[in-house]
Order: C-alpha cells, then sequence, then structure tokens
C-alpha cells in the first residue's frame, strides 16, 4: 500500500533504537524526511537527521523543533515517544522519579504538539502519534507511573484530536503491549532479580503469557503506526491503537 506521505517532514522523539527507531525507519522508506532525536547519538540510515535532546526540557524541544524546520522544512508527522519512566513498586518510587516521569513522559508530549500543531493547521494537513503502552490499559504493578501517565494520555489523545480535526490533522495513540526492546529487557532482567532467576527466563514467561505466544517485534509495532501516518487513515483520529498480540482482556 503506497501510504501517500512521500516528503512529508517527519519527527519521531526518542527514534534511535527499538520502537521509535523502526517507525523512523519506516517513515525513510515511505519518502519522507526524518529527524530524530535522542540524548546520546548512535548510527543512522543515510539522510536521516539526528539532534541531541532531553524531551524533559523544554528548550531542547523547542531548540529541535526549530532545527528541523530550518533544515528540512516544517513538520506534518509527529511521533511522541520516550523510554520510560523508572521501574519498581509504587510504595519505592520517590517524588522526585515522579516528578522525572510527569517531564519525560506527559509534558514532552504537551510541548511538542504545542509546538508543530499550529504549522500543521495552517497547512490543514497533519498526523501526530503519541506512542504510549499497554499499561495505559491493563497497569502493570512494576510500571507505577508510567501506568498512571499513559492512562492520562489517553484522555488527552481525544482531546487533541477533537481539537485538531477540523484542521485535517489527526492525532492518535499507539499502544505497545510485550515488544523486544531494551525496555523490555531492562524490566525482564528487574523481575529476575525479584523472582531469582534470570532475564532470559522472564523474557521467555512473559511471551508465554501472550495468546500469540510471542514477543513483538518493534516492526510489527511500527507497521500500525505507520498506518496511522498515512494519507488512507484521514478518518482515524482520537483512537487508541492495542498492539499486543491479544493480551489485553478488556473489551473497550
Amino acid at each position: 500500500m503506497d501510504l501517500g506521505i512521500a516528503g512529508r517532514v517527519a519527527l519521531v522523539a526518542a527514534g534511535t533504537k527499538g520502537i521509535g527507531r523502526a517507525l523512523a525507519e519506516g517513515l525513510q522508506a515511505e519518502g519522507c524526511r526524518v529527524a530524530v532525536c535522542a540524548r546520546t547519538p548512535v548510527d543512522l540510515p543515510d539522510g536521516m537527521r539526528f539532534d541531541p535532546v532531553d524531551v524533559s526540557q523544554p528548550a531542547d524541544l523547542e531548540r529541535w523543533v526549530a532545527d528541523v524546520t530550518a533544515h528540512l522544512g516544517p513538520p506534518d508527522i509527529l511521533i511522541t515517544n520516550t523510554g520510560g519512566p523508572p521501574a519498581g513498586p509504587w510504595t519505592e518510587m520517590t517524588d522526585a522519579q515522579w516528578q522525572s516521569g510527569v517531564d519525560s513522559t506527559l509534558m514532552n508530549v504537551v510541548r511538542l504538539v504545542r509546538l508543530v500543531a499550529p504549522g500543521m493547521q495552517e497547512r490543514g494537513w497533519g498526523r501526530i502519534v503519541h506512542v504510549t503502552s499497554l499499561v495505559a490499559k491493563q497497569p502493570e504493578p512494576l510500571l507505577p507511573i508510567s501506568s498512571t501517565l499513559r492512562a492520562g494520555l489517553r484522555a488527552l489523545v481525544r482531546l487533541q484530536a477533537r481539537e485538531l480535526a477540523p484542521h485535517g490533522v489527526t492525532v492518535n495513540g499507539l499502544q505497545p503491549g510485550h515488544t523486544l526492546t531494551d525496555r523490555q529487557r531492562h524490566l525482564a532482567q528487574v523481575r529476575a532479580e525479584r523472582a531469582g532467576t534470570d532475564e532470559e527466563q522472564e523474557l521467555v514467561k512473559a511471551g508465554l503469557s501472550i495468546p500469540i505466544g510471542r514477543l513483538a517485534t518493534p516492526e510489527e509495532v511500527a507497521a500500525a503506526g505507520l498506518f496511522l501516518c498515512s494519507q488512507p487513515a484521514s478518518y482515524i483520529t482520537g483512537i487508541n491503537l492495542t498492539v499486543d498480540g491479544g493480551a489485553l482482556l478488556s473489551i473497550d
């Protein structure tokens, strides 16, 4: 399928690895001019722009959007994405960890949309996808900060979608389930330490807990996000799309 987005300028936050990178590479394959950010530079495909950015810092986000606009043009597509707050029981989370989670998981989304949405509205076209997590619908005891904030992002998706829809801008959430990323490996380590097992055993256990019987690849999750960025998806807005191999039991 031709996604109809060749030539569009796309921003992908935390786009150097995992699902973010899979989304960035997929957008580039569709002919987009792609800019990614992260705190640490890594090798990227030719033609993909990188900016060092801490998404919890407003000044970094402003600089990123300004630099990309100056070099590639105004953004048409925005993918918000972060690595995730600390893991552990809520009783062990400090105020500082909660505040850091708010800045890096919630406020970066608010700030980035505030920076790019006016231009999208003026041009009459835009795609915004917030990468969140399955825990937005099914809280995870080891991810109390992420579970709380990503549940709130579901509401923000609806609010932003309703406001921007009349201007040709869609806003959707992407909720990955268990996916084989560095984050998943870190969580497996945390569980292994508590259970007296090892990381690989915990990864296998996580895969077997899913009806499909395995973890997702970043590319499988990214495929859904790429469609939400497409021209054919122009009538889809305000949804929070779960890509979890059938793990969720809820029906809404």
